[in-house]
C-alpha cells in the first residue's frame, strides 16, 4: 500500500497551502470553472498541462473522493516547481511533464 502512503502524505500537503498567506511565492490561485465540476482531470490539464494530477485539485477543493462535485471556488495549488518537490518529499517521483 505504498502507494496509498504516498498519495496520503500529497493529498496533505497540498491541503496546507491552503493556510498560507496571499502571495505566498510557490503556489498558484486558480478559479474552477462550470465544467470541471465532476471533471479533475479537466482542471488539472488547465492548471498544469496534463491530466495526471486530479488529486493535487481534489485536496486543493477538499473533496473527499474524486467523484464529489466540485462547485465553482477558488483554489491555492502548488507551483508545478512546488509539486514536483513535494512529491518528491511524500516518496514518489516527481511525475511532472516540465512543459509549464
Amino acid at each position: 500500500m505504498a502507494s496509498d502512503l504516498y498519495a496520503n502524505r500529497l493529498f496533505l500537503a497540498v491541503r496546507r497551502l491552503q493556510d498560507q498567506p496571499p502571495g505566498f511565492a510557490d503556489v498558484q490561485q486558480y478559479f474552477t470553472k462550470p465544467d470541471e465540476r465532476f471533471n479533475l482531470p479537466l482542471a488539472s490539464f488547465r492548471v498544469y498541462g496534463n491530466f495526471d494530477e486530479a488529486l493535487t485539485i481534489q485536496a486543493a477543493a477538499a473533496l473527499d473522493s474524486p467523484e464529489q462535485e466540485m462547485t465553482e471556488r477558488l483554489l491555492i495549488l502548488p507551483t508545478a516547481a512546488l509539486l514536483r518537490t513535494l512529491k518528491l518529499q511524500a516518496g514518489g517521483d516527481s511525475g511532472l511533464r516540465r512543459g509549464r
